[in-house]
């Protein structure tokens, strides 16, 4: 089962690494890592997704509990969650025609022409990781050109949250 684990981790040098550390070591995937400074500068937050069943998971909590730069963890898989992610798609539209049809999948999606050559649009499209998947499908027919994504960001919904 796919979790999304967010950790209030303290700004240091090597926190990163400790924490990226622990997944491999222990033969754990992440499938997605994401972290920044938060209002504290003191602290970043990280989210990380990963899969494993119920056992896997608790292991994989516990272990990040006991790092020294842990500060707080949340599985945030287990409440109301909100996640997103964002990309950035470059996709080749030299002729007429293929503008259009990129302009009009973009408008479809709610994502943002960024960036526009003569040959390429670059377009910025924030959402879910599902939509973000089918944007992709929905471009096959056009030259994807090169993809960026960021990672998933999550945050419990209501009054539930991760802070000191």
């Amino acid at each position: 089962m796919r979790h999304i684990i967010s950790i209030l981790i303290e700004n240091e040098a090597g926190a990163l690494s400790r924490v990226a550390g622990l997944f491999s070591a222990r033969g754990y995937n992440i499938e997605s890592l994401t972290v920044a400074p938060t209002e504290d500068p003191s602290l970043s937050r990280m989210t990380i997704v990963t899969t494993g069943t119920d056992r896997i998971i608790e292991q994989i909590t516990k272990q990040l509990n006991k790092l020294v730069d842990v500060v707080k963890l949340l599985d945030l898989t287990e409440g109301p969650h909100i996640e997103r992610e964002m990309m950035l798609i470059k996709v080749k539209a030299s002729t007429m025609a293929q503008r259009e049809d990129v302009k009009r999948l973009s408008d479809i999606f709610r994502g943002h022409i960024i960036d526009v050559t003569s040959s390429t649009y670059t377009i910025e499209l924030t959402g879910a990781v599902a939509k973000l998947d089918s944007f992709i499908e929905t471009l096959a027919e056009h030259k994807i050109i090169e993809t960026v994504r960021s990672g998933v960001s999550g945050i419990a919904r209501g009054e539930k949250s991760l802070h000191l």
